[in-house]
């Protein structure tokens, strides 16, 4: 390793498409596009709402992952955007149960178990959850969604703790910066 490798002060960054997280915000947003387009007007500002929800979520996720080679504070926070994108639409969920005299499962039930079982997977997609997010019953769907966003949600609260603690034990590019900048300086001495 030469002393110009010991200067980079820019960390490899991106790889979102691996991220547990961004996998399930990803079936968050196809199926809420598929729930909103089939139950909800079209033109309604709730659809809109809902689908900007969680294409917000996944966007924020990939975008934070992006930026994270010159800016930890931007990742951080655009996670929290993801986060908070992503519990909007579960209380939009809820709202849709409610308002229908739906029952909101618990999550001890044994059909958000079987759902969470699936979460488990490594190779899961919208397919992994089909028979679900299709059903005749809206209730089915709509507490599937449900169980998939506490999912994604839980994923995302630990990759921000995850975040937060490698940022305290790292720092930012500002220390980055001036450590590589201070090592080039005794390079040259």
């Amino acid at each position: 390793m030469n002393s110009k490798d010991n200067n980079k002060f820019i960390p490899p960054h991106g790889g979102y498409q691996k991220l547990a997280s961004l996998q399930m915000a990803e079936i968050v947003n196809d199926a809420t596009v598929h729930f909103c387009n089939k139950y909800i007007d079209k033109y309604s500002r709730t659809h809109d709402q809902m689908v900007q929800a969680a294409r917000s979520g996944k966007q924020n996720i990939a975008e934070g992952s992006m930026v994270s080679g010159t800016s930890k504070e931007f990742e951080i926070k655009l996670m929290g955007v993801a986060r908070a994108s992503l519990e909007e639409l579960l209380n939009d969920y809820k709202d849709f149960l409610r308002v229908r005299g739906i029952p909101l499962w618990d999550k001890n039930d044994e059909r958000a178990l079987e759902i969470r079982k699936i979460g488990k997977r490594v190779d899961k997609s919208y397919l992994s959850y089909q028979t679900y997010l299709e059903s005749n019953s809206l209730e089915v769907v709509v507490n599937t969604i449900i169980c998939l966003i506490h999912q994604t949600n839980y994923l995302l609260d630990r990759q921000i703790r995850s975040l937060e603690e490698l940022f305290i034990k790292e720092g930012g590019i500002r220390e980055r910066m001036l450590k590589a900048r201070l090592n080039e300086r005794n390079i040259k001495k």
